[in-house]
């Protein structure tokens, strides 16, 4: 495809400064109106309603970011480093209720978007999420769980689980959370960004094939992967999931299956009671599972310890062509669920670890949905420092990674496990 395509061609809104484009094609505007600034001879570059006060701040925003065109596509360029990050917010997600005090409540996708809104001043994509089809919900899940799932469409509240419950919008909801996912996917594929944050609920990786669990309804993350191999063929993708809890459906949708390495830190033992060390994978799979059970307490230094000496050589030797992760925040020092101390900038620490894996291997592919996390302030400020990172806006955290003799002890039968497979 040759040319520039105008960001105004794009059914997406990309955000800068703290602003949104809108899709009028008006020119920039804040407070006032500013003149049509042309990206191409056919439109002028869309709507800024930013928030900077003087409209001329606004044109000057724009400026400094300048838009520039590689292989045929239009990118924000800043410093000289391309860095686009994509993040899927739709409120239609605090459609999906399970009750008045359910600890997996709206209010965590709210207190995430509004963080966003008042303190997230760089640019990034705004992706609008589409449904998933039954189709490829399918792909993961049985015709006949889907079925099921769709069949509470209007009823005011069907229990699928003891923690796990519908409304009438929840199907709709949850094809959306996936679809939200699968559209980052296709923008990270096509060039259009380079990593993306999903922002959706309800989360998905305790979601069997057959059956809710844990809050989850569908596996986005799942789903997700297996849309990346069937539709762009790839054959190489790591999964990180991080969540406090074990995700035990993600485990078991790829456990025999070589073209997904699954790799796990969560809290052991504690629910769903699955994630053993010696769980690895089976047939064609054996050796692309990575489970590293932890007892309580763990904090940045522990959890970065296990990124660096454990996932880093794994995925290097792996050499994945995409990495997704379930962000899960119940890790959260202060967590209500959980019993581990990482803090905001331990996120940022992860995500760091997680950049260069992307950028040694798979072309900087990298995106992450939401999944746990139940303390509103750790959800705020644990995603606001994974965005920061993401976009290349914040500080390489100066978290060193160090291993307790506790640490070293928990993870002696996962080295043993893994040498098998890897050199670890």
């Amino acid at each position: 495809m040759g040319g520039a395509v105008p960001v105004s061609a794009r059914p997406q809104r990309m955000v800068v400064g703290g602003g949104v484009f809108s899709e009028d094609g008006r020119g920039c505007t804040t407070t006032g109106p500013v003149p049509n600034i042309a990206v191409s001879e056919k439109k002028p570059l869309t709507t800024f309603n930013g928030r900077f006060g003087h409209p001329w701040i606004c044109l000057l925003n724009i400026l400094v970011r300048t838009l520039s065109t590689q292989n045929g596509r239009d990118s924000f360029y800043e410093g000289g480093v391309l860095m686009i990050t994509g993040i899927v917010k739709d409120w239609r997600y605090k459609e999906h209720e399970m009750g008045a005090y359910h600890p997996e409540s709206p209010q965590r996708i709210e207190a995430i978007y509004r963080m966003i809104e008042k303190e997230i001043a760089f640019p990034y994509l705004q992706i609008e999420p589409r449904p998933a089809s039954e189709k490829e919900v399918q792909m993961v899940h049985t015709p006949a769980y889907v079925r099921k799932i769709k069949e509470t469409a209007g009823r005011e509240q069907v229990y699928l689980d003891p923690d796990t419950s519908t409304c009438g919008r929840s199907y709709e909801i949850a094809l959306l959370a996936a679809g939200g996912l699968l559209k980052t996917l296709d923008f990270i594929m096509e060039g259009k960004i380079q990593n993306g944050f999903a922002l959706v609920r309800p989360p998905g990786h305790h979601a069997e094939a057959d059956r809710a669990m844990g809050f989850c309804l569908f596996n986005n993350v799942a789903i997700g992967a297996s849309y990346l191999i069937k539709k762009y063929g790839l054959k190489k993708i790591l999964i990180v999931d991080w969540d406090l809890h074990h995700g035990n459906g993600t485990e078991h949708a790829f456990y025999s299956r070589r073209a997904v390495l699954y790799f796990s830190t969560h809290q052991f033992p504690y629910f769903p009671g699955t994630g053993y060390w010696d769980e690895t994978g089976e047939g064609e799979g054996e050796g692309y599972t990575v489970n590293v059970p932890l007892r309580a307490d763990k904090g940045d230094e522990d959890y970065l310890y296990i990124f660096e000496k454990i996932l880093s050589p794994i995925a290097s030797q792996y050499k994945p062509e995409f990495i997704l992760v379930s962000a899960g925040f119940d890790i959260y020092g202060g967590d209500p669920l959980g019993g581990m101390r990482v803090s905001p900038e331990g996120f940022g620490a992860l995500t760091s670890v997680l950049l260069s894996l992307a950028q040694e291997s798979c072309q900087k592919r990298l995106a992450f949905v939401l999944e746990g996390g139940y303390d509103l302030g750790g959800l705020q400020e644990g995603v606001k420092s994974v965005l920061l990172l993401l976009s290349n806006e914040g500080e390489k955290p100066s978290v060193k990674e160090k291993a307790s003799g506790e640490l070293e002890q928990e993870l002696a039968p996962v080295f043993k496990a893994q040498k098998r497979y890897w050199k670890v």
